[in-house]
């Protein structure tokens, strides 16, 4: 089913940040939602969440859908390991198939290592990992590729788009 916005309104304090927006996020698709800073963007996709409330419209589509999500913050827990942060949010997800796709991403042997030891670009890769092995309907990725260098950008594309098959996703971006 697709997700239907229909006059979704917010603002914040006496700043309206969505104002009666209204769009049509097609069922298994990649939709991009693409805006200047403060635009309303990271906050339409926080509505869609649930982590925000909307002050007026509604959303259809959207309330039995299992939603994986990467944050303009990576929200790791930097003091456990690359395995504990994705069986957190996948705990039946193998061991190997976490080694496989960490070695996909360039990751190979940091299994292990606690978050706070990886560099930045590291941090991200994980967060977008832990995010696509989540048993998902819909993907929200908030700027998912800021902080990647072109080689390792292009690479973590081809990733996401080899595993989100018939997914429906929505990315925020400013690309």
């Amino acid at each position: 089913m697709d997700i239907i916005v229909n006059n979704l309104s917010k603002k914040y304090n006496d700043k309206i940040i969505l104002n009666n927006f209204n769009c049509i996020f097609k069922n298994k698709s990649v939709s991009f939602v693409i805006g200047k800073s403060g635009v309303g963007k990271t906050t339409l996709i926080r509505i869609l969440m649930g982590l925000e409330v909307a002050d007026n419209g509604e959303i259809i589509g959207i309330k039995d859908k299992k939603i994986s999500a990467v944050f303009q913050e990576d929200s790791l827990c930097e003091n456990l390991s690359v395995l504990f942060n994705i069986k957190l949010v996948s705990e039946n997800i193998s061991k190997s198939q976490i080694e496989n796709a960490l070695e996909l991403l360039d990751l190979k042997g940091c299994l292990y290592k606690r978050i706070r030891e990886l560099s930045g670009g590291m941090k991200r890769r994980v967060a977008i990992l832990r995010a696509l092995l989540y048993d998902y309907d819909l993907l929200i990725m908030d700027e998912p590729f800021k902080g990647l260098d072109k080689v390792t950008k292009s690479k973590v594309m081809d990733f996401v788009i080899n595993e989100i098959n018939d997914k429906s996703v929505i990315i925020i971006t400013h690309d």
